[in-house]
């Protein structure tokens, strides 16, 4: 048995090693490895360390925006990155030449490099480079170089580092996609097992839905990229019915999600169900944990055939499923053998979808799969707003964005001046744990704070121990140049592993200069000490961002989304015909929306306790929302899976009325004045003469003599069932966001 076990965790952590070694974020540092040591040693070797060192820093600095997404998106944030790391090192490096002049100008490039950050995340990372640049050519004084040279050689380094970005990706233009594609099926996996293990007895489902928003919020981001990567990639690289191919089994994975979301269950029920069938239940979860191990043999295989997972398992379930249900018909009351079949029919959804991702990974034929409008797909991508007049908008306390800004600037003015007045070996190390951890919320600030400290402990242990063991300068660069690649490849995924081995880093690169290693780690050490006591002291202080308060706009992003999804199942439900893309974009902004709310309760959720105003009416609101986009999830997946009947008017006044609730949340949520009493009420006798009751039919004669009469009562129930509850989630988020206005 231990040995057993002993093999299953070698056999684990190896397979883990190898995916590591084959991430694109690890292909990426040794990018930026290759990067910046063959300029040195090429330098080195000829005569001409400073211009290597200054090609070395060029591309440094502008290996940010190398990021996953399009590789249009990322030449564009590289090219950017290195104009900008031009300028600033040209005009930081003239800043050493005097102790205190330096201070406000130091204020002014610091605010006006983070300020860039408005334009989006790539933006965000072109600012980062800018102020690596700042602060480094800060501390570096050029001896041969003139300044202007120097700084046209770092341009001249951004320049380098994207050409090898752009050998790369011919050398590999598939890895990324592969990559993304396979982490999004081992999330859909853990979506749809969870989902699994909600309807089974005894469960913690208040832990399983708040992971469940986590796995949405993860996907949804993930979707994000790979949506960008498949719809944005040029048509004549080489590779468009590869992309093609992904893109259809990317749809298939989004639909996944969405079906999973549009399915809600009604616990209470299935748990009385369950209570009296628990043989049904194992049936149930054995269906739905196959999936889940499909998507992830699958996520295995990855692009070889040969390792797809064939369809036998999962059909013999489904038939012992059906085989029981029909078991079951005469046994139950027909809306309890509905609720049945209507959860084998969701799982039936899944599994088309699973098969045909199959199919697609199978390699099928240009010519047999459907080709994607990739003119109207570009519809699902929001273009980034890059209208100058953003910089104005954005210049108030109002913006997140300006007031991080204005507070980073602050920070670092009082870095560079506690370095400048105590005896500190490397003051600009100061300003430099500042940039890397100050970020515009509170919760990511902290833990960045206390990763960086951890790290840097324990990295200068580590390093301390080995400087002692090893007495090699080549040694201490190779490992200096190892350790620092492990740092960048893990800077996302680990940033208390990344910061050990980035301190490691640092202390054996100064180890090759300097022969007092031990100065250099407590210099680190009480370095990244400042650094991080004066980013978490600024981010308290110095006009904090406090996620309570902006949560009203995101919930309000999120509500708007969610009315105009329903305004597109309206007209859809009214006018019939073919879906068109409008409807699609309106259900991916929803999602999208709600994903977004759920991340910000989250950052909310870290902040301390004295500023989480309303916190549990918030806290409702989103949970109300989630369950509304479900609700319009589950009626928009009915009615286009399904011919329908006739919108009857009581449908299009329902909808109103549910439109005219979410209007006044909106009011609410923006300060105006509004009352509960104002929202237009329905007399729920509406609903209930609408609704059929199933269990007075005699449905066996009704299915002999009249399949269709039987299926639009079916469609009548399901429908204004939905419309029920819409229109009383819309009611309890009126009286909430009522509440939350007078807190």
């Amino acid at each position: 048995m231990v040995l057993k076990n002993t093999t299953l965790f070698i056999s684990k952590n190896t397979r883990t090693l190898l995916q590591f070694l084959k991430s694109t974020s690890f292909s990426r540092a040794i990018l930026v490895g290759i990067g910046i040591t063959l300029p040195i040693v090429l330098g080195l070797q000829f005569g001409y360390f400073e211009i290597g060192l200054a090609l070395c820093f060029g591309a440094f600095w502008s290996s940010p925006s190398d990021i996953s997404g399009s590789f249009h998106h990322k030449k564009t944030g590289i090219l950017v990155s290195a104009l900008l790391v031009t300028i600033v090192s040209f005009i930081a490096s003239y800043l050493h030449y005097e102790t205190w002049l330096p201070l406000p100008i130091l204020g002014i490039l610091s605010f006006a490099v983070a300020y860039l950050s408005v334009y989006g995340f790539r933006a965000s990372l072109i600012s980062f480079s800018g102020l690596l640049a700042m602060v480094i050519s800060l501390g570096h004084n050029p001896e041969e170089l003139e300044i202007y040279q120097f700084a046209l050689l770092v341009g001249l380094g951004g320049l380098w580092y994207l050409f090898l970005a752009k050998v790369w990706h011919h050398i590999n233009p598939k890895g990324e996609t592969e990559e993304l594609l396979a982490h999004t099926y081992e999330l859909t996996a853990d979506f749809i097992k969870t989902r699994g293990k909600l309807i089974g007895p005894h469960q913690d489902r208040s832990k399983l839905q708040g992971r469940l928003l986590k796995l949405q919020s993860d996907l949804t981001e993930n979707h994000k990229t790979l949506r960008e990567i498949l719809i944005l990639s040029s048509k004549n690289s080489g590779w468009s019915n590869y992309e093609d191919k992904r893109l259809l089994v990317f749809i298939q994975l989004v639909e996944m999600m969405e079906t999973a979301i549009a399915n809600p269950v009604n616990y209470d029920r299935t748990d009385k169900l369950f209570y009296d069938h628990p043989q049904y239940l194992k049936l149930f979860q054995n269906l739905i944990f196959k999936m889940s191990e499909q998507l992830r043999l699958i996520s295995e295989a990855g692009s070889n055939r040969k390792k797809l997972p064939n369809n036998d398992s999962l059909t013999i379930c489904f038939e012992d499923v059906k085989h029981s249900i029909d078991q079951l018909e005469e046994s139950l009351d027909f809306e309890e053998y509905l609720m049945l079949q209507n959860l084998l029919g969701y799982q039936e959804k899944q599994f088309k979808k699973l098969q045909r991702i199959k199919w697609l990974l199978g390699e099928p034929s240009a010519m047999e799969i459907d080709i994607i409008d990739r003119k109207a797909a570009k519809g699902f991508i929001p273009p980034q707003d890059y209208d100058p007049l953003l910089l104005v908008r954005n210049f108030s306390f109002k913006s997140t964005i300006f007031r991080h800004s204005l507070r980073l600037a602050v920070a670092v003015m009082i870095g560079y001046a506690v370095g400048s007045l105590f005896a500190f070996q490397n003051p600009y190390w100061i300003l430099l744990t500042i940039i890397v951890i100050m970020r515009p919320s509170y919760g990511l600030t902290k833990n960045r704070a206390k990763d960086r400290l951890i790290g840097t402990l324990i990295g200068g242990l580590i390093a301390y121990g080995m400087v002692f063991l090893v007495q090699d300068l080549y040694v201490y660069g190779a490992m200096g140049v190892a350790s620092l690649i492990m740092a960048l490849s893990l800077i996302q995924k680990n940033a208390r592993t990344a910061a050990i081995f980035i301190t490691l880093s640092v202390v054996f690169i100064y180890a090759i200069l300097s022969p007092d290693v031990i100065s250099v780690i407590k210099f680190r050490i009480l370095d990244t000490l400042v650094g991080a006591g004066l980013s978490y002291t600024a981010m308290l202080w110095l006009w904090p961002t406090w996620e309570s308060v902006e949560m009203k706009e995101s919930i309000e992003k999120s509500v708007k989304a969610n009315k105009e999804f329903l305004q597109e199942i309206t007209e859809y439900y009214q006018q019939k015909g073919n879906i068109p893309t409008s409807y699609n974009i309106a259900r991916k902004e929803a999602f999208l929306e709600t994903s977004n709310l759920n991340s910000a309760f989250q950052r909310m959720a870290q902040e301390p306790k004295a500023k989480q105003k309303g916190a549990d009416t918030i806290y409702e609101l989103v949970v109300l929302n989630h369950t509304f986009l479900a609700s319009l999830a589950s009626l928009s997946s009915f009615i286009q899976n399904h011919k329908t009947t006739e919108a009857s008017e009581q449908f299009k006044i329902t909808t109103e009325v549910i439109n005219t609730n979410l209007d006044l949340v909106l009011s609410c949520l923006k300060g105006a004045t509004s009352h509960v009493g104002k929202a237009s009420s329905i007399n729920n006798a509406l609903f209930e003469k609408n609704i059929p009751d199933f269990n007075s039919i005699e449905r066996k004669k009704l299915i002999l003599q009249d399949k269709q009469a039987l299926y639009n009562l079916q469609e009548a129930h399901l429908v204004w069932e939905q419309l029920q509850w819409l229109f009383s989630l819309s009611g309890k988020m009126l009286k909430l966001a009522a509440s939350l206005k007078k807190e």
